[in-house]
């Protein structure tokens, strides 16, 4: 059975990574779904309360990295809360506007739109806000990329 529940973790470890460039797809609740569907089909035994306070505090930081990469992104480049609003709808969107590139194209017209509407910025800087809402984004990707493997890392680590 343990084989089982191994390609059943790692089907939703393959899908929480696609999600890193699909936001609509909730990465962390599917490395957390990964987990608990391990333990249901094999046993939770491996897994105490250490394994779950270690995974709980790595999906906080899973929650806040994306929210901040993005803010900091967008305030670093002279963009304005308004320019972090588009973006967050540009990012929800734009993927279904454009398929393949609206996961970039997005964020970057949402920030750039948001500005030169709410806050009357001039075109400059809108595109400076945009260009910082892109590297948010991207930089977002990398950072939950990186926490996505440690979190699987210790997964295995105390499951085998």
């Amino acid at each position: 059975m343990e084989w089982v529940a191994w390609i059943v973790a790692i089907m939703f470890f393959v899908v929480a990574f696609i999600g890193l460039i699909y936001p609509v797809i909730p990465s962390v609740l599917f490395i957390n779904g990964g987990f608990l569907l391990y333990g249901l089909i094999d046993t939770f035994s491996s897994m105490g309360w250490l394994f779950w306070i270690i995974q709980l505090l790595f999906t906080i930081l899973l929650f806040g990295a994306d929210t901040l990469a993005n803010l900091f992104g967008i305030k670093r480049f002279g963009g304005s809360n308004a320019g972090g609003w588009g973006s967050t709808i540009g990012l929800i969107f734009g993927p279904f506007v454009i398929p393949v590139a609206g996961i970039l194209i997005g964020p970057f017209l949402g920030a750039v739109i948001a500005e030169l509407l709410v806050t009357r910025a001039g075109f400059k800087q809108a595109l400076r806000s945009g260009v910082g809402s892109l590297i948010g984004f991207l930089t977002s990707v990398v950072v939950k990329a990186v926490v996505m493997i440690i979190m699987i890392g210790i997964f295995i680590f105390f499951v085998t």
